[in-house]
């Protein structure tokens, strides 16, 4: 409950606020809100299935963040479309935790 809470609050705050990215930092921002997104799905997932630990989560937001934004300025520095790859990671990771959270809503629902 709590990354979904946090994705609720970051979406209001998102939009109460409102922020240009300037385009050189764009594909940096793409990747890091992947990651972000990907680690809140995942939280998500560990909660529904009773594993939820608040020191792994947060660890894997900023540290996912992170690295995926410093895995897109590589990718720039070196003239190649490294970003796609964490694009490609997080989307996929993305997509199999949101089908784990579906399966395990149609079986709660489905129990009643």
């Amino acid at each position: 409950m709590i990354p979904l809470l946090g994705l609720i609050i970051g979406l209001i705050i998102g939009i109460l606020i409102p922020y240009n990215i300037p385009k050189e930092y764009s594909n940096y921002a793409a990747v890091a809100i992947l990651a972000a997104l990907d680690s809140v799905f995942g939280g998500l997932a560990a909660s529904m299935n009773n594993s939820f630990d608040i020191k792994i989560f947060l660890s894997g937001f900023f540290g996912n963040s992170l690295l995926a934004a410093l895995l897109a300025y590589i990718g720039d520095r070196l003239g190649i479309s490294l970003h796609l790859a964490a694009v490609f990671a997080f989307g996929n990771r993305i997509f199999l935790n949101f089908g784990f959270i579906r399966r395990k809503l149609i079986e709660k629902n489905t129990e009643k």
